[in-house]
């Protein structure tokens, strides 16, 4: 699925890399508020959703070769987090929504969850 499709989705806005939204297709999904699970879990060109809005999620996604970050349940993403994404070159989307209904719309679109790929 387009990340721009995604983006509407969750009803997120693109922070950063707006250019990137139309060319990335993600096919796995992965959600975790502890960056130590997404060291473990992640696979390169999934989607990270997650509450936390800090600059070391995007280093971490950085480090494991996440290209989008989903940031939920936050009303603001702080201003050094956005920069650390552009500077990365991540995108980076806002939705305000729960984390479990993100999931959930996703989940309903058919990706696929990290855990079903480990396995």
């Amino acid at each position: 699925m387009k990340l721009s499709e995604i983006a509407k989705v969750l009803n997120a806005k693109v922070l950063t890399c707006e250019e990137k939204v139309e060319d990335i297709d993600i096919e796995v999904v992965g959600a975790s508020d502890m960056m130590s699970d997404v060291l473990l879990i992640a696979k390169p060109g999934m989607l990270l959703v997650t509450g936390l809005n800090s600059p070391q999620v995007i280093r971490t996604a950085n480090i494991v070769g996440i290209p989008a970050v989903v940031i939920v349940r936050k009303k603001t993403v702080p201003p050094e987090t956005i920069d650390t994404a552009k500077n990365l070159g991540i995108v980076l989307l806002h939705s305000p929504i729960p984390m479990y209904v993100a999931c959930g719309r996703l989940y309903e679109k058919k990706l696929k969850d990290v855990e079903g790929i480990i396995k």
